[in-house]
């Protein structure tokens, strides 16, 4: 179980996949709203002149010493749906995202979005 306490202490960690390989630097967590507990982080990848946020899910994560280690693949996570640094990710893409990773789901009752920034 990751602590929400700790999540503010991820941001700009690098973020590596379970062999070890850098994917970017953690931007956000975001949390599961019927649950408030972190689901998924922004992670910023791509070439300084092109950077954009992926999402990667945090079931799994393990904090190290400067680094936030992921249960998925860098090849998996960089070919995610991806937004803009400065973007927002519109409700009707949100589960692109999860069924990329082959997660369900589950918006709220009365369709809230699943994920909401921290």
């Amino acid at each position: 179980m990751i602590e929400s306490a700790d999540i503010r202490e991820w941001r700009t960690q690098d973020v590596v996949d379970p062999d070890g390989h850098k994917i970017g630097t953690l931007e956000a967590i975001y949390v599961d709203t019927s649950t408030d507990e972190p689901a998924m982080a922004t992670v910023e990848v791509g070439l300084p002149t092109r950077r954009r946020l992926v999402f990667v899910p945090l079931d799994g994560a393990v904090m190290g010493p400067g680094y936030v280690r992921v249960a998925y693949g860098k090849a998996l996570v960089k070919d995610c749906p991806s937004m803009g640094t400065d973007d927002v990710l519109p409700a009707e893409e949100e589960p692109a995202v999860f069924h990329h990773y082959g997660l369900a789901y589950r918006p709220g009752a009365n369709g809230e979005r699943q994920l909401a920034r921290r």
